[in-house]
Order: C-alpha cells, then structure tokens, then sequence
C-alpha cells in the first residue's frame, strides 16, 4: 500500500511541476481518470437505458410470479440473458471509483504528501491537506503543536550521519508505529521521543557507526511537520522538542468545499433521475429514487463532517461530480440520438414492406 501511496503522490508531483500547483493537478489527475472511464460510463448509461425500456415486462414477471420466488429468479435470469442485458453493469465504474477515492485520501493525508504540498493553497483553500476541524500547524518553526489525543508520525524517510558520511533518503521501517513517546503528551511541556535504531533500513555496518539522523516528525491530527535531529544513545534515537497547546478551530474553506460538494452531487442526482424518468415506471420506486437523490446527497455531507476529508480529496470529489453531470448530459444525448436513428430505420422499413392498398 504504501507504495502505492508513493506512486500517487509522485504523479501529483509530475503534473504539479508541470502546471504550477497540486490543485490543478489533482483537478487534472481526475479529468484523466474520468477520460479513462469514459467508455464504463457509456456502459453504464447504456445500460439504465436498457433498464427503463426493459421495465414494464420485468415487472410484468414478477407480477405473474409473485408466487413462486423461485420460478420468477428464473424467468427473470432467462429474460436478462435473452436481451443480453447485466442488471449489475451499471456498478462497475462506481466499483472502479471507490479504490481511487481511497487511494487519493490515504495519499493526502500521509505524511509524504504533506511533506511535499502540504502548505500548497489553491484559490480559496488555503491548504490542500487540511480538514474540516483540522487546526493548520505551522511547520519547521522548531516547536511542534500539539493537543490531548494526537498522534505523531515519522515520516518514510532520514538522513542519517556517519563520521565520516552523510547519507540522504534513508528508509524508515514502519514509520507509522516506530516513534515512542516518553511519558506524558502534555501541551506546553518538551516531549521525549524514541525510535529503535532498528526501523533504520542501512546494512549492520553502518548502523553501528550511526551518530545521529534528521526526520520529520508529523502531527497528522494538525497537519504539522517538524524536522527534528534524533541522537543516537545505545540502540536508541532519542530527541527532545518544546511543544505548544493548539485548539482545534472550523476551517470555512473546507466547510464550502464540503457543501459544493454536496451541491454538486444533489445536481448529479436530480440530471440521472430526469434521464431515466418513464411514465412506466413503478409510482414507489419513483418515490425511492426522488428520495434518494434528495437525502444521498445530505447523508455523505453529514458523514463528511464526521469524517475528516482532507481538502484535496474534496476538490478531486466536485471535480469528478461536474465531470459526472457533463458526462450525463453528453452521453444520453448521445444515446437518444441512437434510439431515434433505430426508431427511423424501423419506420422505413415498415412502410417499406407495407402492402399497397388498391382503391376502387
């Protein structure tokens, strides 16, 4: 994972060198991975199509089979294969989505990535890894913020110095679980910390000659991070850093990505309900489905709140939504454009094959 996590982050910072800031690139990583799923979403466009005009004999099944679970399962599988139809077709890019939503979250707020672009701002947002309730550290001052409850993280890598070397870029083994603190978090007071000397990745020689190593330490509650120089003593790296207490505060600029956000999908909703409103479709599923586009969109926000989302992985959200809502509009455009073509070759046809009527 943890490479992959890399991986992600280094293509950020490719596109980011290229046009100037990791905003725009993460704006540009999702219009690519959009591009890339166009064909998923004809697909899945295609095939609510197919749903819509499919529906009334479907229900016409299981009206007829009510009775007999097992028999309308049947029927139902025959019907599907018959008119070639998947009625699971349409999860498939909402499947694909899901492993890059994760993916991009556990990328923005790694220590990695907020040692890269951490404090990188992108029009009204001030910092790309910050969260809704996240207090913004200010990092390399030499003290390190902290409050009851945080965590604190080693980053992936060191600079370990030898006597008579310096070595840049070393791996940190775990670093997630490697940083111990001596006693008591307490804010306001120097802490001690430690890491073994063994979560250092260089061969036994060189461990033995090492003096000391420089890491960042991150407080990834508050997005802060410190580099800090940790001393060798015995088979232990040890460090001694002042601290001051934070308060947590609410970040408004998280707060109106959040409500574009739900804005955005509110609107996605309403433009796939229109698309795929028959007048034969069941009165209770238009109920469900006009419920659903209305409280989905609440529900997430409210989840967003308790969840903290980093800023980035709300700006790659509304930008994938916008994108979603275009797609929407071009493709069934699109697909209607096939059905009226269908629909006029049938009429030829059948006034083709019509039989002439003689008058008298």
């Amino acid at each position: 994972m943890e490479s992959i996590i890399k991986w992600t982050i280094d293509c950020l910072s490719l596109i980011a060198k290229l046009v100037g800031n990791y905003g725009v690139a993460i704006i540009l990583l999702t219009i690519i991975v959009r591009a890339a799923m166009w064909h998923l979403n004809v697909k899945q466009q295609r095939s609510m199509k197919m749903m819509q005009t499919l529906q009334p004999k479907l229900k016409a099944i299981q009206d007829r089979y009510q009775s007999n679970p097992q028999v309308m399962q049947q029927k139902m599988m025959e019907f599907y294969k018959e008119h070639q139809f998947n009625p699971m077709g349409g999860c498939l890019p909402l499947l694909i989505q899901m492993p890059i939503f994760i993916l991009l979250y556990s990328a923005l707020i790694s220590p990695q990535f907020i040692q890269v672009a951490g404090d990188q701002h992108f029009l009204f947002v001030k910092s790309l890894a910050t969260t809704m309730k996240a207090t913004a550290g200010i990092s390399d001052n030499g003290v390190l913020g902290i409050a009851p409850g945080d965590k604190l993280i080693l980053g992936n890598t060191a600079t370990v110095y030898l006597p008579n070397e310096t070595i840049k870029n070393v791996k940190i083994d775990d670093p997630a679980k490697a940083l111990e603190i001596q006693g008591d978090l307490e804010p306001g007071k120097d802490i001690d910390l430690t890491f073994s000397l063994d979560h250092i990745k260089l061969k036994f020689s060189q461990l033995e000659q090492v003096e000391k190593a420089e890491v960042v330490v991150t407080n990834s509650s508050i997005r802060e991070n410190e580099t800090l120089t940790f001393n060798r003593e015995d088979g232990v790296m040890s460090t001694t850093v002042p601290t001051i207490p934070v308060n947590k505060t609410l970040h408004w600029d998280v707060v109106i990505l959040i409500a574009l956000f739900a804005a955005t999908m509110y609107i996605s909703q309403k433009i796939m309900m229109s698309m795929t409103k028959t007048e034969s479709t069941d009165p209770t599923q238009q109920a469900l489905q006009k419920s659903m586009g209305t409280f989905m969109p609440l529900m997430i926000l409210a989840t967003f709140v308790i969840i903290p989302i980093p800023a980035g992985v709300l700006l790659y959200l509304i930008t994938s939504n916008i994108i979603q809502i275009i797609q929407t509009i071009v493709i069934n455009k699109q697909l209607d454009a096939e059905q009226n073509k269908k629909k006029e070759t049938v009429d030829d046809n059948e006034l083709k094959n019509a039989k002439k009527v003689n008058e008298k």
